[in-house]
């Protein structure tokens, strides 16, 4: 399944039951004008599998990852800020953010993770992409 993944693609992990986390890949797709991106939740099959070739521990690192086969992952902040330089125009002044330490940054984005689910809520169930568009930004096993 791994050998499967495309290679010239990022691929975003989230948590897909999180509407803070749905929203946000509603919001990537949308400014993914290089289409860049392809998503996959982490309670997933293929979303497991790979967490389980990076040697990640989801029980522990309950966050978003950015995949880039063959070459790195990164997790936390540092995805979410990698992801966000993608964008371009507006989206470049987060990059500012990089200048706080790594430990700071990642603080700031496990408290917002730790409330995540009380503060937007939580879904029974994954995001199902409705359109063909959508469908095609979400990795199936």
């Amino acid at each position: 399944m791994i050998d499967n993944l495309p290679k010239n693609k990022k691929i975003i992990l989230f948590d897909g039951v999180c509407n803070l986390c749905n929203g946000s890949v509603l919001e990537v797709i949308k400014h993914d004008k290089k289409d860049e991106f392809r998503f996959v939740s982490l309670q997933s099959n293929i979303g497991k599998t790979i967490c389980k070739h990076l040697q990640i521990d989801t029980t522990t690192t309950d966050s978003i990852i950015l995949y880039e086969p063959n070459i790195a992952y990164y997790t936390k902040s540092t995805a979410a800020l990698l992801v966000m330089k993608s964008f371009g125009g507006f989206w470049k002044t987060t990059q500012v953010f990089f200048l706080f330490p790594e430990f700071f940054r990642n603080w700031v984005y496990d408290f917002i993770a730790k409330n995540r689910y009380k503060w937007f809520g939580k879904k029974e169930n994954c995001m199902i992409p409705t359109t063909p568009t959508l469908k095609a930004k979400f990795l199936h096993s």
